[in-house]
């Protein structure tokens, strides 16, 4: 059995408080905050997870097939990049994703089990095989500084 990692980063900031952008985090309105500074609806945790996935594969997804859905046919749903990322896997078969996010905001303490059950619904996984944490950071960067989020993510499969 050959089992791989792939590890993808992503990062945006939040846009000024009077947009109209809504904040979407893998794939849920977070409410009364900003929107992210981004072509598309600049999911973080979607975008990280495509990066580690095609860290996996070495299929370019953000940059080349997301950029194509956004700019040639006006998709900037995230979700819509992270089910096509997962259509690259061929014989790979994912057997966890581990989501970390560093933010001062907004909250994530109530929206945890949502995320998970919202990435594993997208990526047809059970929530068992989902993670998500979040820190603040301890104020440390921009993103522990409210300016903007970071999300690591780091997915697991296996040649079947």
């Amino acid at each position: 059995m050959i089992v791989k990692t792939g590890l993808g980063q992503d990062s945006h900031r939040f846009l000024p408080p009077d947009s109209s952008k809504p904040c979407v985090i893998a794939g849920l309105i977070f409410e009364n905050t900003p929107g992210f500074m981004a072509n598309s609806d600049g999911d973080v945790v979607f975008h990280a997870i495509c990066n580690a996935i095609s860290s996996l594969t070495g299929i370019l997804i953000l940059g080349a097939i997301a950029d194509d859905l956004c700019l040639k046919d006006g998709i900037t749903d995230s979700e819509v990049y992270l089910r096509e990322a997962v259509k690259t896997l061929g014989s790979l078969k994912i057997t966890h994703v581990a989501i970390s996010i560093e933010a001062k905001r907004p909250k994530f303490k109530d929206k945890l089990l949502e995320m998970r059950e919202n990435i594993a619904r997208v990526m047809e996984l059970e929530i068992s095989q989902v993670g998500v944490t979040a820190t603040s950071g301890e104020g440390l960067t921009d993103f522990g500084c409210g300016d903007g989020l970071q999300c690591f993510a780091i997915v697991t499969a296996m040649e079947i």
